[in-house]
């Protein structure tokens, strides 16, 4: 990706530094049954709580009460290689800002509201709940705020054979995408939505929030190209890699051997794929709205 030219989006709430590891009385991580707690009251809360990108997300305002409880913040002690990257996610960011803030009023007659990026390590608070690294990047709607622990990317390279520059850009605009169906109202009308249907109807509605997002990645990298030129040779096959790379069907091959389509809460590799694909050959919010397509 070429971001020589792109400055800073000014929207980075830097929480690397907290004390108390982001919990209440600075307890550590949280426990196998709070965990598998959490795991069921997610459900019902229209929230997958599975460990891959987006595997936090939350479609309802569900959580604390809309409070978020922050810890003493002190400096920020980071290698020279994550210093360049906290650089690269605020680049990023910031070409998102500028693409939606266009876009999204000429396309769709909404005004944006910026997203801030909460850079935090291992755990820190949200108007969800408490996020933790395992959890992956996630966007909260209640706090408007996108989460991301960096050493996911890390996660991306090694575990998931889907590093990149480009892949990890996907990544920050996955989770604006949900920002933006946030902004145009979707998230609420599915959470309620959601509440009332059995859980195979349920996770099929949660596929196409997702799908939805990753076709507004594609939006995203479509306008910014346009304006600033970023691709270079490759990119496009780093997110195409990245967006296969966790859908359904492979993650639950890899840790069950068999896969249950019936559980798909983000979608298939090739609909992941394709989807990001869409938005970015058109550019057109409308070419991906998954509610009113009869497949996926």
């Amino acid at each position: 990706m070429r971001l020589d030219d792109i400055g800073s989006s000014g929207n980075i709430e830097d929480r690397r530094g907290e004390s108390g590891g982001g919990f209440p009385g600075g307890r550590g991580g949280l426990g196998i049954g709070t965990i598998a707690v959490l795991t069921l009251v997610g459900w019902a809360l229209g929230v997958d709580p599975r460990l891959l990108i987006g595997g936090a997300e939350m479609v309802s305002g569900a959580g604390r009460g809309g409070q978020v409880t922050r810890q003493q913040s002190g400096p920020v002690h980071q290698s020279a290689e994550e210093q360049q990257l906290a650089v690269f996610v605020d680049k990023v960011l910031k070409t998102n800002q500028d693409v939606w803030k266009e876009i999204l009023p000429q396309q769709r007659g909404v005004p944006f509201k910026p997203a801030p990026v909460v850079l935090y390590r291992r755990v820190t608070n949200s108007a969800c709940g408490t996020a933790q690294n395992a959890m992956g990047p996630f966007y909260c709607p209640p706090d408007n705020r996108i989460y991301l622990d960096m050493s996911f990317f890390s996660e991306m390279q090694t575990k998931m054979r889907a590093g990149g520059d480009f892949a990890y850009a996907y990544v920050i605009a996955h989770e604006m995408g949900h920002h933006i169906e946030n902004l145009l109202g979707i998230l609420p009308k599915v959470q309620r939505a959601q509440q009332q249907l059995s859980r195979k109807e349920a996770n099929a509605l949660s596929v196409r929030v997702e799908l939805m997002a990753d076709c507004l990645a594609g939006v995203w990298a479509h306008h910014a190209n346009q304006r600033w030129r970023i691709l270079e040779r490759g990119d496009i096959e780093e997110a195409l890699n990245a967006a296969a790379a966790i859908g359904d069907d492979k993650l639950q091959k890899q840790s069950q051997g068999y896969v249950v389509p019936d559980s798909f809460t983000h979608g298939t590799s090739e609909q992941r794929a394709r989807w990001l694909t869409r938005g970015l050959q058109s550019g057109q919010i409308q070419s991906c709205n998954t509610f009113d397509a009869r497949t996926l």
